[in-house]
């Protein structure tokens, strides 16, 4: 049985001393706890207690070994006089040697001459004599001191009795060095994960993910061979995304299905897989020679298992659980980096795609627009449609009637891009299959009407300013259905068209005003639509009809071409540095010189050749 530590400490002071005095144990055991109390580093900690044993106690070879709980085994933390190589690899079972059998009995064992000893393991050559004592806190064996010299019957009673009592001591000291190691090293690891994922999901290129995750697995632990390896699209077949053998990046292209191997079973199980000797696991798919320890850690992401991380050593037992832990916590960031990557890669795909077929569907919309005006000879014409994206809902055309008429058409259609864009294209064909039958103004706003109202879709309509130009009268019919009322400029005066009326395409029937007007030298007509007068600076104040009819009445004598593109360059200029939200479309018609077998128009017997009908 163990001597109680007031027994030793008695054995060992049988001198007499002076009362008030310290005896050389009291000072040996201040010593000790000096050395234990005042770092907390496990390595310092053990190099002094070498020193301070090895003042009392010669010896040629000393070792602290600590018990790997799961493995039961012994291993040298701390040496003098063990060749690095044997110290690095020498495990030691419970009650196998000097040492495993100090710690199955939890006792020190003094051996005078280990040749008399069969259960001795002859590992260094020379030695003679041995001394072990374990290391007990809390009533737990953590480990053992052990000495060794090459003398027998070099260590005494005494001296065990005094390793016994400095191994009290030096256990606590142990273990809390030991604690704060790990909690230090796990504070750290913290920050590592941490900093690792803060810069992993902020990458949004998967192969740079790839890469970053080998770069950052080598922060925490020093694997040699490392795979991250994902499910293909039919969640069968894991398939090598990135791999590294020995810090080279390799090209793997065999793929592994769902429960074959440690990768396959990872991902069945949806669990890690720690295997400390490859070759005694059935598992094990025999793929890199050199591997002799592998862990494999799944990837998941929203309770979804989408691949695995899978780590390699050529050292059998070279992960370890805290490994294990790590990595499952740093998979959770890798998984959501990785699912980042691919939905942004997908993303930009597809807005590629977005892209070419916007710039065809605006190529197709441009030509849908007349690419050159109308030849007249009463006459001169000018358009421009700009949209706010890359396609719009507002449109022109001109329609071809007979007999030198001529339909002009100004169209904005509710909503933006893609979908006002095929409206404006299927409105734009009812127009042209009614201009065979030439109808006046009001009347092709009310057929127009008719048939958006025969194939109604739900929340969509067009405000469309309609004219009809007679180049033989010299008359121009103008009705609306919902745009900025049109604008008409005589002799430098400029006039609203009060034409008003519904969009069409939202009741089944309607009527529209008609205004006729009996055209002369110079006068000037500009349809609109409301992305012109909705135009907003970065104040928040509108271009405004007030800044458009001013164009007007300052390019009255001056060329279409000429209104339209003032008009624009204003707008522009107006709403410089905030983006458009409104498509925006001007068209301008001016008057020739009458010819001179010029006929009056029925209708002009109005007030300066102006006049209105239902």
């Amino acid at each position: 049985m163990p001597h109680s530590e007031a027994a030793i400490i008695h054995s060992v002071n049988s001198t007499p001393t002076q009362a008030g005095t310290t005896t050389p144990v009291d000072r040996l055991l201040l010593e000790v706890a000096d050395v234990v109390n005042t770092t907390l580093d496990l390595d310092t900690t053990l190099r002094r207690v070498a020193e301070v044993i090895r003042k009392i106690i010669d010896f040629e070879i000393f070792a602290i070994m600590l018990l790997n709980d799961k493995t039961q085994e012994l291993y040298i933390k701390f040496s003098i006089g063990h060749l690095p190589e044997v110290a690095e690899r020498a495990r030691i079972r419970v009650g196998e040697g000097v040492t495993g059998l100090a710690v199955e009995r939890r006792e020190a064992v003094l051996v005078n001459d280990v040749r008399t000893e069969a259960y001795y393991i002859d590992a260094l050559p020379n030695v003679r004599s041995e001394l072990a004592v374990p290391l007990i806190v809390k009533n737990k064996v953590i480990g053992l001191i052990d000495i060794e010299s090459i003398q027998p019957n070099h260590f005494t009673e005494e001296h065990k009795h005094l390793l016994t009592l400095i191994a009290s001591r030096v256990a606590v000291g142990v273990e809390n060095a030991r604690l704060y190691t790990r909690a230090s090293r796990q504070a750290k690891t913290l920050l590592l994960l941490n900093e690792i994922a803060r810069e992993l999901t902020s990458i949004l290129n998967l192969d740079e993910v790839f890469k970053r995750v080998g770069e950052s697995l080598k922060k925490v632990l020093d694997y040699q061979m490392f795979s991250i390896m994902l499910l293909d699209s039919t969640g069968e077949k894991l398939q090598h995304r990135f791999s590294l053998r020995f810090q080279e990046n390799v090209q793997l292209k065999h793929d592994i299905p769902v429960g074959r191997g440690l990768v396959g079973y990872a991902v069945e199980k949806n669990e890690a897989v720690l295997v400390p000797d490859v070759t005694k696991d059935a598992r094990y798919i025999a793929l890199n020679p050199e591997t002799r320890s592998e862990l494999v850690v799944p990837l998941v992401y929203k309770e979804r298992v989408i691949g695995v991380l899978d780590i390699e050593h050529v050292k059998r037992n070279f992960f370890t659980e805290e490994h294990k832990r790590t990595i499952i916590t740093l998979a959770a960031q890798i998984a959501i980096a990785i699912e980042n990557a691919r939905l942004y890669e997908q993303i930009a795909r597809q807005e590629k795609r977005l892209e070419r077929d916007l710039a065809l569907a605006r190529e197709l919309q441009f030509r849908l627009l007349p690419q050159t005006p109308p030849k007249l000879n009463g006459l001169e014409t000018s358009a421009k449609s700009i949209s706010a994206r890359q396609i719009g809902g507002d449109f022109y055309d001109y329609l071809n009637y007979s007999l030198g008429r001529t339909g002009f058409v100004v169209g904005d259609v509710s909503g933006k891009g893609a979908p006002a864009a095929i409206y404006a294209a299927l409105v734009s064909g009812i127009l042209r299959s009614h201009s065979p039958m030439e109808p006046g103004a009001a009347e092709m706003l009310a057929a127009v009407n008719l048939s958006l109202g025969e194939r109604r879709i739900e929340a969509q309509f067009v405000s469309i300013i309609c004219a009809v130009w007679d180049d033989a009268r010299r008359t121009l019919l103008v009705a609306n259905s919902g745009l900025p009322r049109p604008v008409f400029c005589r002799n430098g005066k400029v006039h609203v068209i009060e034409a008003t009326g519904l969009p069409l395409g939202l009741f089944e029937e309607a009527d529209y005003d008609e205004f006729t007007f009996q055209a002369k030298p110079g006068d000037l007509f500009v349809f609109f639509s409301d992305g012109i007068l909705d135009a907003t600076n970065s104040k928040g104040d509108l271009f405004g009809r007030h800044r458009v009819e001013e164009i007007v009445a300052g390019c009255a004598k001056k060329s279409a071409d000429c209104v339209v593109n003032t008009i624009f360059k204003a707008v522009a200029a107006h709403a410089s540095g905030v983006e458009a939200f409104d498509d925006q479309t001007v068209l301008a018609i001016r008057v020739k010189d009458a010819p001179s077998n010029d006929t009056p128009s029925k209708d002009a017997t109005a007030k300066d050749g102006v006049s209105k009908k239902k």
